[in-house]
């Protein structure tokens, strides 16, 4: 069975693709597919929300069936901040990975007088799956339990990896190895919890 994930970042691609393929499941992503389409607008208020709207948008205009997802990450001090604008919480850069440092560097900044005690967020991710006709297959949510670093720590990863810090590994997401962090991240949790829609 062949999966469309509506995304273009590769990390995410990689990981869903590992998980999903001990299912027989191979995924590709929107640079994949002949043609360009137009990108819904992430309008809703929680991630589930937009996680829907992106599937249902992606699966009608490409008549695949397709997975979505909306994450990011939710600090408690912060009121659940940056939430549904993680990837655009600074509001600058231009690629990937300047909009990653800069939103990185302003979560610190806005956590500098804090203690350790006050730092605690976790990852959240949710999932739609969606087919053509607008039937929505199955939904879920994972979340990844942890506390914001005084500094960013590891390489494997992208956005606020290198800040969560999951104590019970006594490392951040980011130092984790693929598998680690598989086996017990937000995502890792919303993939496997939405397997049953595919009578797995």
């Amino acid at each position: 069975m062949q999966l469309l994930l509506a995304t273009s970042n590769e990390h995410k691609l990689i990981e869903v693709g590992e998980i999903l393929a001990l299912h027989g499941i191979e995924v590709v992503g929107l640079d994949s597919l002949d043609g360009s389409y137009e990108e819904p607008i992430e309008d809703a208020d929680t991630f589930a929300g937009n996680a829907r709207l992106k599937a249902l948008a992606y699966a009608k205009a490409t008549g695949k069936r397709c997975m979505a997802d909306d994450s990011g990450l939710s600090v408690d001090v912060l009121g659940g901040k940056p939430g549904v604008y993680s990837a655009r919480f600074a509001g600058v850069g231009t690629t990937r990975e300047e909009r990653d440092s800069a939103n990185n560097a302003l979560l610190l900044s806005k956590l500098q007088h804090t203690s350790e005690s006050e730092r605690s967020a976790r990852f959240v991710c949710a999932m739609c799956v969606a087919d053509p006709d607008g039937t929505v297959v199955g939904e879920s949510e994972g979340t990844f339990e942890g506390v914001i670093t005084l500094e960013p720590r590891g390489t494997n990863g992208f956005g606020y990896d290198p800040l969560l810090y999951v104590q019970d590994a006594q490392k951040t997401s980011a130092e984790m190895t693929s598998d680690e962090k598989n086996a017990r991240s937000h995502r890792g949790e919303a993939v496997r919890n939405i397997i049953f829609c595919f009578g797995q």
